[in-house]
């Protein structure tokens, strides 16, 4: 019989909260966090896909025009941060020959809180076609185990 451990459930509760408020920018995240996109308000960069199936968990980040030199991605215990440069318009284009520059470009720092805990060996990142996608393996103690039933 499984036991229960109720400081698992309480941090469950308190990463989810924490996931509640990560879009108003309240608690740890600090604004300038937040990406270089221009628009309405900050936000973040680079947008995520957070996916998983038995073995692994998946992040699709959109990098596009990201020089792939710049990337960086790092795990610490269950939080992912990727890093990296966008580069702008170089030449001698200048600022005032603009009627429009929507594209912003700079530096970017983005972490990510994992669901579950990850291996940190195994991690992978491939760069294609402007999306970075990362594979983290699950931990072996979060992983669904088969338990037989026997007949009696």
């Amino acid at each position: 019989m499984a036991q229960w451990n109720p400081l698992e459930d309480i941090e469950a509760l308190r990463r989810e909260i924490d996931r509640a408020f990560e879009g108003f920018n309240l608690g740890e995240t600090p604004v300038r966090q937040a990406a270089f996109l221009p628009g309405r308000g900050p936000r973040r960069y680079p947008l995520i896909n957070l996916l998983e199936d038995k073995d692994h968990l998946y992040v699709e980040a959109l990098t596009p025009g990201v020089d792939p030199q710049s990337l960086s991605v790092t795990v610490t215990q269950n939080r992912l941060t990727l890093t990296g440069e966008k580069l702008g318009i170089g030449g001698d284009i200048k600022p005032e020959a603009f009627h429009r520059n929507e594209r912003a470009s700079g530096k970017f720092v983005r972490s990510v809180d994992l669901p579950m805990e990850v291996a940190d060996r195994g991690v992978q990142a491939e760069y294609k076609n402007g999306l970075l996608v990362v594979a983290l393996p699950k931990a072996e103690r979060v992983k669904p185990k088969q338990i037989n039933v026997k007949v009696a």
